[in-house]
């Protein structure tokens, strides 16, 4: 079960645009992530790769986080902005529900509006 300061740690950390270090020091080697109603991706290295690509891509800020701590489950509230390629710049906020299993994640779903994606400036 995470500490509420385990949780401040992982948010201080994406809070830092620390997104590769966060996922090796705060998921389980078989973690998943789940986008919404998309296929799930497994395992640390799989999830560290996706996250590395997203960001050779996009550059991302992380705007403020607010969470919930309740046993095993932790729900954030995350709001970023991100900057594609072409410099469309937008804000995404979404809820990553995540259940814990010790001190690291073992599952997270985000959920979020697509529509936020297609709001590009």
């Amino acid at each position: 079960m995470p500490t509420r300061e385990r949780v401040q740690a992982l948010v201080a950390e994406v809070r830092a645009n620390r997104f590769v270090e966060a996922i090796e020091e705060f998921y389980t080697d078989d973690a998943s992530m789940q986008e919404n109603l998309e296929e799930k991706r497994v395992g640390r290295t799989t999830l560290v790769a996706r996250e590395r690509a997203m960001l050779a891509s996009n550059r991302i800020t992380t705007l403020g986080a607010e969470f919930l701590v309740d046993g095993d489950v932790v729900v954030v509230h995350w709001r970023f902005e991100l900057v594609d390629a072409d410099g469309h710049r937008f804000v995404l906020e979404e809820l990553a529900h995540q259940r814990w299993r010790g001190d690291r994640i073992a599952e997270e779903r985000f959920y979020y509006d697509p529509a936020q994606l297609a709001g590009r400036t």
